[in-house]
């Protein structure tokens, strides 16, 4: 599909802001699940499979989303064409606010499989914003600086989800607990506030006037002609495996910490920690935005140190630890920056670096106690940053009038964050916790593998 704007050359800030609050709190919402997973094993007595059951329902939505709207736009035609991107965004928000709704009588009668239910219909809202969201902020200003734009979008769900860990896990571990004790009404008032928003979201975006634009079907390519493309399979599997590793690895970390050889933490604290390998992820993105700008080499050095230095203290600002306890992490930054160095602005390149130095952080996590297995893993989320970016572009690079059914194969590999968790929770139920870190492990190998082909294969400057 092409899109076209109609004489729309200057970025539309209302608009842009409003799609940015959006992104937050889609991102906010999201990382929710890795405070839900714990609260909800212990009030169900759940084990760790059952318990990544979370993950299964809110990302499996996105592979059945994703799937419906391949066989629809596939069939009858692109439904965002027919009904236009704004009223697909609100379409997502509501359904998404819906979702949130449920979780009120999921509470009230206290049933697991309804908590589930509710996760469902949300990771179906989401599914649909992510089809939607990403293309409508290109349409917000110039075609030259979409992808800034898509950046800075992209940055602030990454503060959703720093936040949402400490923020989140105070409203439900402290100011909604009964009695000091864990029950299902401790999500009731939470989710119902985040509905109203998502709501409120919805009518601001309903209100704003946005640029008027018009998109043209491409040419109905039958078959699954996008598969005849090395990188494009690759990337699938790709996309699965950096989804899974990165959710897998947030959803037990709470967990994780609270093991009497590790730090022997409870939630109230260790949410803080979750909030750290979360705003790594955010960290990393916006030096991997300056990374792959036009600058000049010093002025990049310059920027991106500035920049670490800037959201470093945001981080440190949010969650409730000391320096002392938060100083491990600007090593990690360090060695992030480093990396981008070698990296040298090369999509492939760079994965290879990054998706290595994952496999090391967690294997000296794996065997190590106290904060030596701790720390590692919590510097994770800065090499996770550019890994879904990076293996997009390489998978759709050179696809040509297949690119649109690519997209949408990229998004169903999102499935990884159901099925790898899921896995991964089984393993930390016969192997324990710390041992099941060997999973997300193999995904990275398996980028680096990705990586190292397009290095080879894929012309993208490597």
């Amino acid at each position: 599909m092409d899109i076209h704007t109609k004489a729309k050359k200057t970025t539309s800030i209302v608009p842009l802001v409003t799609m940015t609050l959006l992104f937050f709190m889609w991102g906010f919402i999201t990382c929710m699940n890795d405070i839900l997973i714990p609260h909800l094993k212990e009030l169900f007595q759940l084990s760790f499979f059952e318990s990544m059951l979370v993950q299964f329902a809110f990302f499996g939505a996105y592979f059945i989303g994703s799937l419906i709207y391949f066989l629809i736009s596939h069939y009858k035609g692109d439904p965002i064409n027919k009904v236009g991107y704004k009223k697909g965004i609100i379409a997502g928000v509501l359904l998404s606010a819906i979702g949130c709704c449920l979780f009120y009588p999921a509470a009230s009668f206290s049933v697991y499989g309804f908590f589930l239910s509710a996760l469902f219909v949300l990771g179906l809202g989401f599914t649909i914003l992510q089809i939607t969201a990403n293309a409508y902020v290109t349409l917000l200003g110039p075609e030259e600086s979409a992808s800034s734009r898509l950046n800075l979008t992209q940055a602030f769900n990454s503060f959703g989800t720093t936040i949402a860990p400490v923020l989140g896990g105070h409203l439900i571990f402290s100011l909604f607990l009964d009695n000091g004790n864990v029950t299902a009404d401790s999500t009731r008032i939470p989710y119902l506030i985040f509905a109203g928003i998502l709501v409120l979201l919805a009518v601001v975006i309903n209100k704003v006037k946005l640029p008027s634009f018009s998109t043209e079907e491409s040419e109905n390519h039958g078959g699954l002609g996008a598969l005849k493309f090395p990188q494009l399979k690759l990337g699938i599997l790709g996309i699965f495996c950096y989804v899974g590793a990165e959710v897998g690895i947030g959803s037990l970390l709470i967990a994780f910490m609270s093991q009497k050889d590790i730090m022997n933490l409870q939630e109230v604290v260790s949410k803080n920690y979750l909030s750290l390998y979360w705003g790594g992820a955010m960290i990393g993105r916006f030096l991997g935005a300056i990374s792959l700008s036009g600058l000049d080499k010093t002025k990049k050095i310059i920027y991106m140190v500035l920049t670490s230095a800037v959201v470093y203290l945001l981080v440190f600002s949010i969650v409730d630890l000391s320096f002392a306890q938060t100083s491990f992490f600007i090593v990690f930054i360090v060695l992030n920056l480093l990396a981008f160095l070698v990296g040298k602005s090369a999509p492939a390149r760079t994965l290879v670096l990054f998706a290595g130095i994952n496999i090391a952080l967690i294997l000296v996590s794996v065997f190590s106690t106290g904060p030596m297995a701790l720390y590692p893993i919590l510097g994770i989320g800065l090499f996770n940053s550019i890994m879904f970016s990076n293996i997009y572009t390489l998978a759709i690079s050179g696809l040509g009038k297949y690119v649109s059914q690519g997209s949408s194969l990229l998004v169903m590999a999102i499935l990884g964050g159901a099925i790898v968790p899921l896995i991964q929770g089984a393993l930390a139920d016969t192997i324990g916790i710390q041992h099941s870190f060997f999973l997300p492990a193999i995904c990275y190998a398996y980028i680096l593998i990705f990586g190292w082909y397009c290095m080879k294969k894929v012309h993208t400057n490597h």
